[in-house]
Formats: structure tokens, C-alpha cells, sequence
């Protein structure tokens, strides 16, 4: 196994198992991924296995504190050293799931936010997830102001 940040380079791999573990209308597409990476790559991190890319996460970093659908699109909101690590996607491709390496993921980025001094990490979520993130120690604050991709999602915060 390797945990490393992305860089462009990883454009085609992290498009590939986006498209594979979202619903068309909630996965970003290669246009948007190749925006964040070079906004944040920093703040991809990517789970190889056999060399082979089967999980990541990704997210932004800014100081506003609630996750807003506008930041999925607009990496201006992007600030480096900013208050809250934002994550928007946690994917594992389906044939590698329940193996832990979301897990693994989830826990490098949550100590790298904490080593970074950041408040915490925040999070939206279906109802389904909420006990899945609430063992990493998130807590739900209700349903999100969030409508992406027409799904109604919950905002879970993390506090460092």
C-alpha cells in the first residue's frame, strides 16, 4: 500500500474511479478534478494498491466553516491556510470496499489536518454514512444547506 498527494499526473486515474463510485450527478467530472488539482493537489490523497489507484479522498482547505455547494466548482474558495479542511469525496472503487482503506485515508487526513493546525475537518454525507463517519469521531449538525446533485445530504464536523 502507498498514501501519497496527487499531482496532475494522477488526472486520468482519479477521474476514473470518481466516475466509477459517484452517480453521474454527483461526481465531478475531468474538468473539474484537473481545476482542484491544480488549486489543491496537496489536499488529494490517494490509496495505491499494487500500484493501482482504488481509493481517495479529496477536499479544500478555506475558512469559511460550512460546506457549501459553490466549492465544489469554484476553487477560489481555496485557501491554503485556512480554518477547515473540507472534504469532498471519500471513494473506494466498489471491488475494494470493506477493506479498510477508506479508513486509512480518513485517518491521514484528519492527522495532517490536525498537524497542520487546522479547527477540524467537515464533511456532507447520506443518512446511510452517519454512523460510519461519527467512529472517526464526526458529529452530525443536520441536514446540510447542500443540494448537490439533488440528494439530501448531512454536514459532519470533525473538531480538533
Amino acid at each position: 500500500m502507498e498514501i501519497r498527494t496527487a499531482t496532475l499526473r494522477d488526472l486520468d486515474m482519479i477521474a476514473a474511479v470518481e466516475a466509477e463510485c459517484f452517480p453521474i450527478a454527483e461526481a465531478a467530472d475531468r474538468d473539474t478534478i484537473r481545476d482542484r488539482l491544480i488549486a489543491y493537489g496537496n489536499h488529494f490523497w490517494l490509496l495505491f494498491r499494487d500500484g493501482e489507484l482504488v481509493s481517495f479522498v479529496d477536499g479544500m482547505v478555506t475558512d469559511e466553516p460550512d460546506l457549501k455547494d459553490e466549492m465544489y466548482e469554484n476553487t477560489s474558495f481555496h485557501k491554503e491556510d485556512g480554518e477547515w479542511q473540507m472534504i469532498f469525496g471519500v471513494n473506494t472503487i466498489p471491488i475494494c470496499r470493506k477493506r479498510g482503506y477508506a479508513e486509512m485515508l480518513l485517518k491521514k487526513v484528519i492527522a495532517d489536518a490536525k498537524e497542520q493546525g487546522r479547527k477540524g475537518v467537515v464533511l456532507t454525507c447520506k443518512d446511510a454514512l452517519i454512523h460510519y463517519y461519527a467512529k472517526f469521531g464526526f458529529v452530525s449538525e443536520g441536514i446540510s444547506e447542500s443540494v448537490h446533485g439533488n440528494v439530501v445530504w448531512n454536514q459532519m464536523r470533525l473538531l480538533f
